[in-house]
């Protein structure tokens, strides 16, 4: 019974200091920069805050302020946690800046609000607004070519 009450203690003891280095590498990685203006992310949020694909990341008060003032805006709506979010970041975020476009990215896992708000459905989710209004939008994980030419039909 004594081994087993070891065994136990050092199992515990381990997970312990596993949780304790795991929280300061994030608290190392959100000292380095965090642009979501939040004390507390989500660890699928700070595994992305060094990635080249998740540095366009717009606020909603920032978005809310775009579209009440009627600027042309195409937004990246997604999540860390979604499959498909994962599949097409690697996709439009590279696409957008060949394109020259300016693809703002709202995390909807930090902000959820943003759901409801801009009637979002499942992710990803592309929108385009123009003149404060939403003229278009698309879904899901698609081939390159068809963010493509959807970028083209609505960028101009």
């Amino acid at each position: 019974m004594k081994k087993i009450i070891i065994f136990l203690a050092v199992i515990i003891i381990l997970f312990g200091a596993l949780a304790f280095v795991s929280k300061m590498q994030n608290e190392k990685k959100m000292a380095g920069g965090n642009p979501y203006d939040k004390d507390t992310l989500d660890p699928a949020t700070i595994s992305q805050l060094d990635d080249p694909n998740y540095q366009n990341l717009v606020l909603p008060e920032k978005l809310e302020e775009m579209i009440a003032s009627k600027e042309d805006v195409t937004v990246y709506f997604y999540s860390p946690t979604c499959s498909h979010c994962q599949r097409t970041t690697p996709v439009v975020s590279p696409l957008a800046k060949e394109m020259n476009l300016d693809l703002l990215q709202f995390n909807l896992l930090e902000y959820e609000e943003g759901w409801d708000q801009y009637g979002i459905e499942q992710t990803p989710t592309i929108v385009q607004y123009k003149k404060g209004e939403e003229v278009n939008r698309i879904s899901g994980y698609r081939e390159k070519e068809v963010f493509e030419k959807w970028f083209n039909e609505n960028s101009k």
